[in-house]
């Protein structure tokens, strides 16, 4: 990924921090957020570099690690991110855009850096103050610090529901992460619904008013 987006908006990389989320259509896991600030140095250096930085969800799991294996690597004066998330409980409550916004929200604000511009990808921002935020659609595709952002929030949750997955095996959270696939949503009929389902959403929620229809039904 070049930094031609940076030149044609007339905004320096050194001067902003990018942010995205993953994990908005799963059936199970928290939904991740990261924000990253990279020095103009160091994007020159990784855009000059044969690593692979693009939208995360077209990497491999390979590609995915060596950019977060590069990251890590780097000294605090080059590169900062952090990572958070809005719980199962904060999606059905708030639903997932809210939710989305919230994580992050709280991944800047616990990111050690301020920046001129902050810079969302899509077209919803998350409120956050003293900045002037830019919204950019498929802003992952373009933008360096929201690629960034977007492989290390994956990274994240897709390492998580891995983890989950050892302890709720029937599932399929090992591939699947937590989307729903057919084993997935064969598992919640066959299995229930776990502590870690987002019960708003379908066919979660069918699968409740089902077995809220059957505990009537025998009562």
């Amino acid at each position: 990924m070049n930094l031609s987006w940076y030149k044609e908006n007339k905004i320096s990389v050194d001067d902003s921090i990018g942010i995205d989320e993953v994990g908005r259509g799963p059936l199970a896991g928290p939904v991740v957020a990261a924000s990253v600030w990279i020095s103009q140095t160091s994007a020159i250096k990784l855009s000059d570099s044969d690593l692979v930085v693009r939208d995360s969800k077209k990497m491999s799991p390979f590609q995915r690690k060596k950019i977060v294996d590069w990251m890590k690597s780097q000294s605090p004066k080059d590169i900062k991110y952090s990572i958070a998330s809005a719980t199962v409980e904060e999606i059905d409550n708030l639903n997932i855009l809210n939710a989305s916004l919230l994580a992050m929200e709280r991944s800047h604000n616990s990111l050690d850096k301020s920046t001129k511009y902050i810079l969302v990808d899509g077209n919803k921002a998350p409120h956050i103050k003293n900045a002037d935020i830019l919204t950019i659609i498929k802003g992952d595709t373009q933008v360096l610090s929201i690629a960034l952002a977007s492989i290390i929030a994956k990274e994240y949750r897709d390492n998580l529901m891995q983890q989950l997955s050892m302890e709720y095996p029937n599932y399929g959270w090992k591939t699947n992460v937590g989307y729903g696939s057919a084993k997935h949503i064969e598992a919640i009929s066959k299995f229930g619904i776990t502590q870690h389902h987002r019960k708003t959403f379908m066919p979660l929620k069918k699968q409740l008013d089902l077995e809220k229809k059957i505990k009537m039904f025998f009562c």
